[in-house]
This record gives structure tokens, sequence and C-alpha cells, in this order.
């Protein structure tokens, strides 16, 4: 799977042969990242509480475990964004 960087950097590669986005896409790609910012928040506050009660009980590699998790399911949500967003351009 491609990372968000990845993606763009392909995009960027293309040249300028990719057509503009209509303003209907516009909204889409906004909804998109409105939806995932939404989720990323979410799963960081629940997982923040987990990381705090972890560190509370100092239990280090439980908090590692927790770090390991937020940084996996926000990478995770924003690859998903990004190739929803990469649907909506070429649509």
């Amino acid at each position: 799977m491609k990372s968000s960087y990845e993606l763009a950097m392909e995009r960027m590669a293309g040249g300028g042969d990719d057509k503009p986005l209509s303003n209907d896409q516009k909204e889409r790609i906004a909804e998109v990242d409105r939806k995932f910012k939404a989720k990323i928040a979410e799963r960081r506050i629940f997982l923040d509480q987990a990381l705090a009660d972890a560190l509370g009980a100092e239990n280090h590699e439980e908090a590692e475990k927790v770090r390991l998790q937020i940084a996996d399911e926000t990478a995770g949500l924003e690859d998903k964004a990004e190739a929803e967003k990469e649907k909506i351009r070429n649509s």
C-alpha cells in the first residue's frame, strides 16, 4: 500500500496532464477529509485515554503498544482517505 506522500508525488510527476477538478469533486474530497479527520480524532481520544491509563499504572510496555496502535490506526485511516480521494479525482 502506498503512503500519502508517494501518491502525491505520483500525481505531481504526471506533468500537468490531469484535468482540473470540478466543484463537485472538490466538495466530495473536502467531505472525505472531514470524515477521516473526525475518525482519526475519535480514535486518538480513545487511545490517548488508554495511553494515560497505562502510563498512570507505570506499564511502559502497554504504553508502547498503545503508541504503536495510535500510529498504525492513524496511518491506516490516512491511507484510506487518500484512496477515496484518488477515486474521486479519477472519476
